[in-house]
């Protein structure tokens, strides 16, 4: 009977996965004109990566403190448009220093 559950939620996912994704090519035939519908497909891919990513960011230390440091110093540096390496070694280099500080305060 286990074995059953298991592939109705296999078949009932590939069935949403596939009609999430036939649906738009279905009815969409020509092309999008509507200047606030194609900003919104522009930007969704970046939002979607954002909200996996914001969360991760803070719960990854072992302090919060230090997380949100981070992530100043790190929004900081890419604002003054450092390269990538840049942005992640200053973040990297705040929670460590930040950690560091907190261990001997405790």
């Amino acid at each position: 009977m286990q074995h059953n559950v298991y592939i109705y939620i296999f078949v009932c996912m590939a069935l949403v996965t596939y009609i999430i994704r036939i649906l738009p090519l279905t009815l969409i035939r020509r092309e999008i004109k509507n200047r606030f519908i194609r900003s919104f497909l522009y930007y969704v891919p970046y939002v979607t990566l954002a909200v996996m990513t914001f969360p991760a960011i803070l719960s990854a230390t072992q302090s919060p403190i230090s997380a949100a440091l981070a992530l100043g110093v790190s929004i900081l540096v890419a604002l003054f448009g450092k390269s990538l390496f840049q942005v992640a070694l200053s973040g990297c280099a705040t929670v460590f220093i930040v950690e560091l500080i907190m261990s001997f305060i405790k």
